[in-house]
């Protein structure tokens, strides 16, 4: 005991004596743990309380080391803007309700009352291939596959005033800028861009619910800053119901705006203010004639006049601009009031240091980030953290500063014992996203939670959320998976509000019998292919939503709803093939439908996926499956077969959602229904396969370039797929506490978990060749089996894989 008392003793006493062991390298506090894990496996156990001292000393040490470290270097929002990752470089706080970004152009959702697809690459609004930025408008979704959002855009110019955005092809011919990526920088809660045709630099910054723009103009006495409440992202037209604006003085402007688009029912409100009086102002109305406009004609409305409403307007404040001073901008948003907005202002940014709060978002960030500490290449931790930092922009906080927010029912609610969020992208996130969140962020997972019951408190179908944003649910995916995120934080322990009410309201959503074919689920035990395009994606996913919600009920010793779930959650059986070893869609007779095809994504029952990938969901029964496929050896053939297959582009042809990028053989990383699959090697007689399979899609999937995404983000579903799999375990089957054990590229990685404990990893032996592990020790004891629990993390100490460059056969 003398040596763990004397360690205790140097940690009371370092902050006043600088202690030396404060100061002990990384790596000597290494041999601290190794030695403890060396004495532990090779020497007799006449020597295992040295091994406990030993051990704790290593553990004792690590933590009296843990100091903030400087991380955001390694943040790069500019992966993911090319391509498919459709995530924006624009300033956000963690978690924030705004995200301050460019839009690079103008394109419309319908072209001749039909779809214009070139409207999907613009989801996040900002694409790194254009070359004119339109502006900077306050809200966007990160890494989505359909969109809405971008609401009130501000754009500096000088000159002649324009008030239309112009085209891309000859930017002069309105307010729009050309750009160069030379001169645009991006960094977390920071963003930077030279609009070169007006010589104007723009800057911008956010906290919480406040945007924070900087505009450094040339000298001039025609310096405008246009605010444009007609834009919009999957913008058309009619979107914009409402808008409404007051000019309460030279500085100040609130107003709302009012759209009818993914969101159905939308209304978000704003309040404005300039670090200079506006000399004038004015707006422009893109309605054309109205049948009634009121008496409103006895003003004039449209140079200085203080209250403006319409579905289409624009706005301009002039001013004067002195060489060499900036014209700053704070906008904030709120879901309640213009006078919450402008008590937003005054709460999060009262003073005009634009440089302040730059800082001190960005210390928000290094916090977060924090969290957990690696030790990798630095391409692995450009990776990484900026993964981390997709992962904790969503969801995001829905309320203002006095705990004010819309409610589902467009009521004003206040959330007095937790912070409300919304942008719940459930079918994606329930996988990674929120199993991550349940380790590093368990309070804001567990707020999370809280929001789920709020609204499922408010819905007058009394459901939990789909897919919900600003007090709306757009119904998008499938599946009922706000069960799975409620089910795995009981499961774990994470929530802390009443859990058998919560698994009350997992049930009630269970059996919503009118919800997209649950009726039909219920009493068939599938989806007939008739009723439903979606038919067998949704039978597969429901199934797994029931076992997850089985597991809750077992945790909540509600034994009678544990039997008739678990029973529901064998339903996947229903719709799985045995003779060709597919799921395949079953018509209401109870027989296969005949025209079938694996490998298209079109018509065959599925969403965004093809029965190649779905096949393979039954993450909560993966011993099941592989009986039912054959067995072990069978099992593993298959798996060979869809990572080493060619799937040729006219089998995804007519998914946007899926493209080449994001496909290694037949796998389809760049879309979430397959993302647990390479794990499925564990149950196999080969499990060194899933080793090397995951070090092969992360080499192959993400890279430290705007390109670098072979996918959607999906709100970070991507990213905590990522992380996961670099820290060398995954949540396979969420609702479970087991994680199974991959290959990591991480040297170490410590994690600072909420609850004071410190849980590390290191990998011995670490290179890119020595891909495959040969034993895992947790806590100095070799770890059998392919999986670790949720406590052995959450309960602090040291887990240790020893690598090589074959596999261990």
């Amino acid at each position: 005991m003398h040596l763990l008392q004397e360690l205790k003793r140097i940690t009371r006493i370092k902050n006043s004596m600088s202690a030396a062991v404060y100061f002990i390298p990384a790596y000597t506090r290494r041999c601290f743990v190794n030695l403890g894990a060396f004495v532990s496996s090779w020497l007799n156990p006449y020597l295992c309380p040295m091994k406990n001292l030993l051990f704790a000393a290593g553990l004792l040490l690590s933590i009296q080391s843990f100091s903030q470290q400087n991380l955001i270097k390694y943040v790069n929002p500019f992966i993911g803007t090319e391509k498919m990752g459709h995530t924006y470089p624009g300033a956000t706080a963690p978690f924030g309700s705004v995200q301050l970004s460019p839009e690079t152009d103008t394109i419309p959702f319908e072209v001749n009352g039909k779809y214009n697809g070139d409207v999907y690459k613009y989801c996040a609004g900002y694409r790194y291939e254009d070359k004119t930025i339109t502006g900077f408008s306050h809200t966007h979704f990160s890494g989505t596959g359909h969109s809405d959002l971008g609401d009130f855009l501000i754009m500096p110019t000088v000159g002649k005033l324009q008030m239309n955005p112009g085209v891309a092809a000859d930017p002069l011919t309105g307010f729009r800028s050309g750009f160069s990526h030379n001169d645009e920088k991006a960094a977390a809660g920071y963003y930077s861009v030279l609009l070169k045709d007006d010589n104007i630099k723009a800057e911008l910054t956010a906290s919480t619910r406040v945007g924070f723009h900087q505009y450094s103009f040339p000298k001039t006495d025609q310096a405008h800053i246009i605010l444009d409440l007609m834009s919009g992202v999957y913008n058309y037209e009619g979107k914009t119901v409402w808008t409404f604006v007051r000019v309460l003085n030279d500085s100040t402007v609130t107003g709302y705006r009012q759209t009818n688009g993914w969101s159905r029912t939308r209304t978000v409100y704003f309040a404005m203010k300039f670090s200079q009086p506006f000399k004038s102002f004015g707006k422009k109305n893109f309605e054309g004639k109205q049948p009634y406009n009121g008496f409103w004609g006895k003003f004039n409305q449209n140079i200085n006049f203080p209250e403006v409403a319409g579905k289409n307007i624009r706005m301009h404040f002039d001013f004067d601009a002195a060489a060499g001073a900036s014209i700053k901008v704070k906008l904030a948003l709120s879901p309640v009031s213009q006078a919450n907005a402008l008590q937003n202002i005054s709460a999060e940014i009262p003073g005009w240091d634009f440089n302040a709060i730059k800082q001190q978002t960005q210390n928000d960030w290094e916090k977060e980030l924090n969290k957990i500490q690696i030790t990798a290449s630095e391409n692995d931790k450009t990776n990484f953290y900026t993964a981390m930092y997709h992962a904790f922009i969503n969801p995001t906080v829905y309320g203002d500063v006095n705990k004010e927010y819309k409610g589902l029912d467009q009521d004003i609610h206040k959330a007095d014992d937790f912070t409300n969020y919304t942008t719940f992208s459930l079918w994606d996130t329930y996988r990674a996203l929120h199993p991550f969140f349940t380790i590093v962020q368990p309070s804001r997972n567990n707020d999370m939670i809280k929001s789920m019951m709020a609204h499922f408190d408010q819905s007058v179908q009394n459901m939990l959320p789909i897919w919900s944003h600003y007090a709306n649910d757009n119904w998008c995916m499938s599946g009922y998976h706000s069960v799975s995120v409620i089910a795995d934080a009981i499961v774990k322990g994470v929530y802390k509000g009443d859990a058998n009410r919560a698994l009350d309201a997992c049930i009630a959503t269970a059996k919503k019998r009118n919800y997209e074919g649950i009726g039909l689920y219920i009493d068939n035990g599938f989806i007939p292919a008739e009723s439903s395009g979606i038919s067998v994606s949704n039978t597969l996913e429901y199934a797994y939503d029931d076992w997850a919600l089985a597991q809750a009920a077992k945790k909540l010793n509600r034994m009678d709803v544990y039997d008739e779930f678990i029973k529901r959650s064998q339903n996947w059986k229903n719709n799985f093939d045995g003779s060709t070893g597919f799921m395949r869609p079953k018509l209401a007779d109870g027989t296969f439908k005949k025209t079938f095809d694996p490998y298209s994504t079109e018509g065959q029952g599925f969403i965004e996926g093809n029965s190649w990938n779905y096949s393979f969901f039954v993450p909560h029964d993966p011993p099941g499956l592989m009986s039912a496929m054959g067995g072990q050896k069978k099992f593993g053939q298959r798996l060979d077969t869809l990572f080493n297959m060619h799937l040729p582009d006219e089998f995804f042809a007519h998914t946007e959602d899926i493209t080449r990028e994001g496909i290694i053989g037949g796998y389809v990383h760049g879309n979430e229904p397959a993302h647990h699959v390479a794990y499925f090697y564990n149950w196999t007689e080969k499990p060194w396969k899933t080793q090397e399979t995951v070090r092969m899609i992360l080499e192959k999937q993400y890279k430290a370039t705007p390109d670098g995404l072979g996918g959607n983000d999906d709100c970070g579903q991507m990213s905590a797929w990522y992380m996961f799999s670099a820290l060398g375990f995954y949540p396979v089957n969420p609702g479970s506490d087991a994680y199974e054990l991959g290959s990591p590229i991480v040297d170490n990685a410590t994690f600072q978990l909420e609850n004071g404990k410190i849980f590390m990893i290191e990998t011995v032996n670490q290179s890119k060749k020595n891909v495959y592990v040969q034993k895992v020790l947790l806590n100095g004891k070799i770890v059998t089996g392919h999986s670790i629990k949720h406590a052995d993390i959450i309960n602090g100490g040291r887990l240790a894989f020893y690598m090589a460059a074959k596999p261990r056969k």
